[in-house]
């Protein structure tokens, strides 16, 4: 299994690609703005952040990343369409209270949106589920239910067939095995443990 800080890295390395330089990039759930910090120096992107936690949003101003604290759809609201050519929620479409609303109007404030979550279609968590009666605790899942944010896990198949009954187009997708260092391209429902989606409504 990958570390921590490999983890954050294959979000940083597939969007950096994604990502023209220049661009205008909203962040939803952006957490310390490591990605943000990065996108600037690397792409010379014009970056805003959003998150909840307050802590987190002074991290960003520290690193130099523009950023507001407070409730993801409230802020969303504020933005007219097309204001930026990318939104990204990286690892933060579980956590949402209204996944459906935010992704469908990040999709009208953003040309093109950026997905990246947690497959919990993988192999592993199938197997707890059915033969341990419990969820997986590992460096992914790290802590028990109990410790762990309100979660909305999904995989792979369940999230094309929402894109597909919302009429999302998928531009790329990219799978990664559950070391999260080899690319996946077979099966990827079952044996990926990451997936990130860039996606746009035409």
């Amino acid at each position: 299994m990958a570390k921590s800080k490999d983890k954050r890295q294959v979000d940083l390395n597939i969007i950096s690609e994604w990502v023209n330089p220049g661009e205008r990039v909203l962040d939803l759930g952006c957490g310390r703005g490591v990605l943000l910090e990065y996108l600037k120096k690397k792409n010379n992107v014009y970056g805003i952040g959003i998150d909840i936690d307050f802590k987190k949003i002074l991290s960003c101003l520290k690193r130099g990343v523009s950023a507001y604290q407070g409730d993801i759809k409230t802020l969303l609201e504020k933005f007219d369409d097309n204001s930026f050519d990318h939104v990204i929620l990286s690892r933060t479409v579980d956590q949402l209270d209204e996944p459906d609303w935010i992704l469908s109007k990040s999709l009208q404030v953003g040309k093109r949106v950026t997905v990246g979550f947690v497959n919990n279609g993988f192999w592993l968590n199938r197997y707890n589920a059915l033969f341990k009666g419990s969820r997986t605790i590992n460096e992914v899942y790290s802590k028990p239910w109990y410790e762990s944010l309100p979660n909305n896990s999904f995989s792979i198949k369940e999230f094309e067939l929402y894109c597909e009954s919302k009429k999302i187009t998928i531009r790329n997708r990219i799978c990664y095995a559950g070391d999260w260092e080899k690319k996946q391209n077979i099966f990827c429902n079952l044996l990926s443990g990451y997936a990130i989606y860039d996606l746009s409504k035409t």
